[in-house]
């Protein structure tokens, strides 16, 4: 068989699968065979390039071609005119909508220009069901110089430099949390990977394992080792069945090739991984719920302490990790924490995985160094707002976070400058609006997310996110007086104040943000003169939304 000239990479995440990737991908194939180029043309099945708004995507190397929005009949025209007459097609390249300029190249492209890929580093570049592709850029080196050639406390003080911090929300330091856990003096311990992603509009860690599952595997084995741990767990949300899928089959490959099982290399270290689907409880998120969840209880938070690392998973020692934490750590243990620290900023190393949605033009999945503004990530990568809208504000952190307005646009993303702006980088959650949201309805829709999701464990979670949920109906039905305003802000701070965990702890992050910044809009379903009866119909006054 002869050597393949020409490798096509096609996405086939879920958002691409969902516009007919399989079948552009199936397409390639057959005509690639009938046209006698099978034995020369190697078409890839690939993860998420992150281009969600231009999806399906099709790349093709050496040349370097990135194709957008392809459909299953464009598969003739690139075995025909590019891969036998050599001829780009033209109409497939993506087009600059500001210059109108076609682009070829992917580095090319505004939305990639100041990315900077790590943890999603092999997504769009390999076969995530293939080994043999994750292998070949290095795959498992990490896991094999940590366990033969570092100690345990080595690994972990290596972690430590590098600054990596928990990537799901908390960001608690991520060595750091490894030591307590490996100083527990106990023969049995547990190292959980937390892919219980919930929060509305995120998709990072799916696109991770959906794209490169070999490196949340291959990181696990490196903290269980570092830890003293033999055990581990992936829960992941049922909702995710490719990622679910692809999982199980790095997780035989790896069996297979002796990387996760009995005395991995050669070595008296031995580590195995099973996966517990979680039934989609947003507040199984919060690590001791999810450990319930896994013992098969009720997903409720716990009081603290004891904290997993010393009393989690049956009454032993437990670490709990992200998705995309973990997928950083084969980097670091191979470039080093210096490399890993460059990056970023003196308190947030590294890079974010952010989910880019809501009114704007390059909705997708984006990586960029910490320390970046939100202006760049809008404007730049994200390509601005629709239709010539003006930028209204944007919600970081998902329901626990807040939203930043205009003049917070030179924001640098770093977990403390957000959180000083009333803010949370949360898991990775950004979603845009535009002048045509209304502030008060959005706060709504997160309340009632947070309010259904609430577990029931404690009072203010139970009771205060209900009835701030039923303060913001009466809001905006147009039946509230300014006494309901100030008793909703109170019972907010109330709760913020109260809750047992960080879920509904942060609950009330959106009405106290939106009343900060829009507070006129709150006024308006009170004193709008175009409503006298109170018909609770927000009209805009203006472009941005707020009474003139």
């Amino acid at each position: 068989m002869a050597s393949t000239r020409t490798n096509i990479m096609v996405c086939c995440g879920t958002g691409c699968l969902a516009s007919e990737s399989e079948k552009v991908l199936k397409n390639l194939e057959v005509i690639a065979k009938a046209r006698g180029y099978a034995e020369e043309v190697q078409i890839i099945k690939t993860g998420c390039f992150g281009f969600c708004e231009q999806g399906p995507i099709v790349k093709v190397e050496p040349d370097n071609v990135f194709y957008v929005r392809v459909s299953p009949k464009d598969a003739k025209d690139i075995i025909d005119e590019h891969i036998i007459k050599g001829r780009k097609v033209e109409r497939l390249l993506y087009v600059e909508p500001n210059e109108k300029e076609k682009i070829k190249k992917q580095e090319d492209m505004p939305f990639y220009k100041k990315q900077l890929r790590v943890a999603l580093r092999n997504c769009g570049l390999i076969n995530p069901e293939d080994i043999y592709d994750y292998i070949a850029l290095g795959g498992y080196e990490a896991l094999g110089k940590a366990i033969t050639q570092m100690t345990r406390d080595q690994v972990i003080e290596e972690v430590k430099r590098s600054g990596l911090r928990g990537r799901g929300g908390g960001g608690f330091p991520t060595g750091l949390k490894w030591e307590i856990t490996k100083k527990q003096e106990r023969d049995v311990k547990f190292m959980i990977c937390n892919a219980d992603e919930g929060d509305p509009g995120a998709f990072m860690d799916r696109s991770i394992l959906e794209g490169d599952p070999h490196s949340v595997l291959e990181a696990m084995a490196i903290g269980a080792y570092a830890i003293g741990a033999d055990k581990g767990i992936i829960y992941i949300r049922a909702e995710y069945p490719l990622a679910i899928a692809r999982l199980n089959t790095a997780l035989k490959q790896a069996r297979e090739f002796g990387l996760i099982g009995k005395n991995i290399f050669g070595t008296d270290f031995s580590f195995d991984i099973s996966l517990k689907y979680g039934a989609g409880a947003f507040v199984c998120g919060e690590e001791t719920a999810l450990i319930n969840s896994c013992e098969g209880k009720r997903g409720e938070p716990n009081f603290k302490p004891p904290y997993p690392a010393e009393e989690g998973y049956w009454g032993h020692p437990t670490c709990v990790n992200n998705v995309e934490t973990f997928a950083n750590v084969p980097s670091i243990i191979i470039k080093g924490a210096d490399w890993f620290a460059s990056m970023g900023t003196e308190k947030s190393k590294g890079t974010k995985v952010f989910a880019l949605a809501g009114k704007i033009n390059n909705v997708g999945l984006v990586e960029v160094p910490m320390g970046i503004t939100l202006r760049e990530i809008i404007f730049d990568i994200g390509g601005g707002i629709p239709k010539g809208k003006r930028f209204k504000a944007v919600q970081t952190g998902g329901p626990s976070g807040g939203v930043i307005t205009e003049e917070g646009l030179d924001t640098p993303i770093d977990y403390d400058s957000l959180i000083a702006r009333g803010s949370m980088m949360g898991s990775g959650g950004m979603i845009v609006m535009d002048e045509d949201d209304n502030m008060v309805n959005i706060a709504k829709f997160y309340l009632e997310f947070t309010m259904d999701e609430a577990c029931g464990k404690c009072g203010p979670g139970r009771i205060g996110t209900k009835r701030l949920f039923e303060m913001l109906h009466k809001i905006t039905s147009g039946k509230a007086t300014m006494a309901d305003l100030d008793a909703m802000k109170q019972l907010a701070y109330m709760v913020k104040d109260s809750a047992l965990c960080g879920l509904c702890q942060t609950a009330p992050n959106p009405i106290i943000s939106t009343m900060k910044h829009f507070w006129d809009e709150y006024l308006a379903f009170i004193k709008d003169e175009d409503h006298p009866q109170g018909e609770g119909k927000y009209v805009p006054k203006n472009k941005i939304g707020m009474k003139s």
